[in-house]
């Protein structure tokens, strides 16, 4: 039996995309706010940064927001088309970071090699591998069907091309955002019904991987040495998530107020970008934060909402991996924040400064609210074709 094609109506919005759209319109905007906020008495060179960072984070929206506008217009079955090339792309731009011959580009901040430099396009690879990781793997799990229940048909090519784009994310070095891509990539095969007992074995690999790398590296194992004894939390290793927690601590219930925060003024680095959550619970206190969690609780319920009607299994896995990009992004940068987690260099989706992750998140979006549109409308019998060539 033949399926109809699923048409597209550019004009019909459900009432899932359409809140999912103002939630992410209303972060976007509390974002901007508390990125000036958290930058607003930011000295760089003699001069305030605030209204800069401001200014970059709305053009960082601008640009996220027509990306939104045509993502959210264009079949999301294409990007099943796209899964392979965008993968190729993606690691061609993760090498750049990596090769001697192009530090003319790629500098070394702060101790690693994560962003391409080309003028007016500044840029950090591994945001994009987060994307492409998920569309490649959801591509995937749709063509191998029930296989991806064998390890050696259905598990072992997500580990070759998840290992490499880690490993080359690793090298950076960013055990963090390899971490994240990892568990995004295994999230979509567990959806897809990949054995629980091959998570066990690969979980327990890619643990013994990480405690590798925190062993090798001083840095990482002085932050996870002070999360487990946090009485230590004065020392050098320990004294980012001490102010962090100072600050949230002494927003109280209403905060101190906009731009009043005192933990930027060279207490608490990066209280714009990686400690965002602790600037805002300082200045907006309890209140702003309950706010930012409840918004992301419902960017993430609304997600998996689409998800669950969505129209095919290539839907449903791009689907959940698009929420799980915003939602375990933001729960690990919150958490890092009350020193719940070692810390880590994730920033907060639509929120922290940074247009990278600005932009990269809200195409993610554009593509979850196209899938939105789209739910519940049988295939083509053409993809339905191409879905049995891979099974």
């Amino acid at each position: 039996m033949t399926e109809s094609r699923p048409v597209r109506h550019p004009g019909e919005l459900r009432w899932e995309t359409r809140l999912l759209g103002v939630v992410t319109l209303i972060l976007l905007a509390f974002g901007v706010a508390a990125t000036y906020g958290a930058a607003s008495l930011v000295m760089v060179k003699g001069q305030n940064v605030g209204l800069e960072f401001a200014a970059r984070q709305l053009t960082g929206a601008a640009l996220g927001g027509l990306l939104l506008l045509w993502a959210s217009r264009q079949d999301y079955y294409r990007w099943r088309t796209w899964a392979w090339p965008l993968l190729l792309v993606t690691i061609g731009l993760l090498l750049i970071p990596l090769l001697p011959f192009t530090r003319h580009i790629s500098p070394v901040l702060n101790g690693a090699r994560r962003w391409v430099d080309l003028g007016p396009i500044n840029f950090q690879p591994s945001e994009l591998a987060r994307l492409v990781v998920v569309v490649w793997c959801a591509m995937l799990a749709s063509k191998k069907g029930a296989q991806v229940r064998e390890f050696r048909k259905g598990v072992i090519p997500f580990i070759v091309v998840l290992g490499l784009v880690s490993v080359l994310i690793l090298l950076e070095p960013n055990l963090s955002m390899a971490t994240l891509v990892a568990l995004l990539g295994g999230l979509v095969l567990f959806t897809a019904g990949a054995r629980i007992g091959h998570f066990f074995l690969l979980g327990g690999v890619g643990v013994m991987l990480v405690f590798h790398q925190i062993r090798d590296a001083q840095y990482r194992l002085a932050r996870v040495l002070t999360f487990l004894n946090p009485g230590d939390a004065t020392t050098e290793a320990g004294f980012q998530i001490h102010q962090s927690l100072v600050g949230i601590g002494s927003g109280g219930l209403f905060g101190t107020g906009f731009g009043q925060g005192q933990q930027k003024l060279g207490y608490l680095p990066y209280a714009y970008s990686d400690f965002l959550f602790s600037t805002i619970g300082e200045e907006w206190g309890f209140i702003g934060v309950l706010v930012v969690v409840l918004l992301f609780a419902l960017f993430c319920w609304l997600g998996f909402r689409i998800a669950r009607t969505a129209a095919e299994p290539f839907g449903q896995y791009l689907a959940v991996g698009l929420t799980a990009t915003i939602g375990l992004t933001a729960f690990m940068h919150m958490a890092v924040s009350l020193g719940l987690i070692p810390t880590t260099g994730l920033t907060l989706p639509f929120m922290s400064y940074g247009r990278s992750s600005q932009v990269i998140s809200l195409l993610g979006t554009g593509i979850l609210i196209n899938i939105g549109r789209l739910r519940g409308r049988p295939r083509t019998a053409g993809r339905k074709r191409e879905e049995g060539k891979g099974e």
